[in-house]
């Protein structure tokens, strides 16, 4: 389904490449309709923003906003266990399921980077993409919040995940996630006390990655890759 992959691309890092290919977006997404009507004419200020504006003044927005502050992490892990020990075993978990999709990574990839994850939903069927889509919809409310407080326009994006997905998340959840620090990206000091290491948790809850919601229902969801939807 391309509607996942325009949505993916719409939150990688600005390229040439891809101030080229912006401008097919909307005729893509009105295509399958898969995006809500109302959402797909939210995502016309970013995907302008991108084609017509400076490239380099895109590359730095996007910095600041994905790379430099924590509470905006594109890493969906990042949100739920942070650098804990839990971290690790999920992403192992959910690297496996990937494979045993038919999705190889490189060795250098996060399997929780959301643009790869949105990747992995292109190629399932949109039942399954938009179930899988709803157990970190709390996250992607809460990046929706934080990142319309800074007058981004890839609020938008966020958004629209959430529109799609299969379950909504609950204000309580989301929430306390708004409430968790979230500093100015400029602000040096606050950005590094968000960014120390956390401790490593050993004992009966370390293991308590691979349980995770999202890792749980990717696992639920597997089938023969050549079962697959594009």
């Amino acid at each position: 389904m391309r509607s996942f992959k325009v949505l993916s691309l719409l939150l990688s890092y600005p390229t040439e490449e891809l101030k080229e290919a912006v401008r097919d977006f909307p005729g893509l997404l009105a295509a399958e309709a898969i995006v809500p009507a109302r959402e797909q004419r939210a995502l016309a200020p970013l995907i302008e923003e991108i084609a017509d504006g400076d490239l380099l003044d895109a590359q730095e927005r996007y910095v600041l906003l994905f790379d430099r502050t924590r509470s905006l992490s594109l890493h969906l892990f990042e949100h739920v266990h942070g650098e804990s020990r839990d971290r690790g075993q999920a992403m192992i978990d959910l690297k496996s399921l990937y494979e045993a999709e038919g999705l190889v990574i490189a060795a250098s990839e996060l399997p929780d980077y959301l643009p790869l994850f949105l990747e992995f939903l292109s190629t399932r069927s949109l039942p399954q993409a938009c179930d899988l889509l709803g157990q970190p919809a709390h996250i992607l409310a809460a990046l929706a919040e934080r990142l319309d407080r800074r007058g981004s326009a890839y609020a938008a994006v966020f958004r629209a995940l959430v529109a799609v997905a299969a379950h909504k998340p609950g204000a309580e959840e989301v929430a306390t996630l708004v409430a968790s620090p979230d500093p100015d990206p400029q602000d040096l000091a606050a950005l590094d006390a968000t960014w120390e290491d956390e401790p490593v948790t050993f004992g009966p809850g370390a293991a308590g990655g691979c349980r995770d919601g999202l890792v749980a229902r990717l696992r639920a969801a597997k089938r023969p890759a050549s079962g697959a939807n594009a």
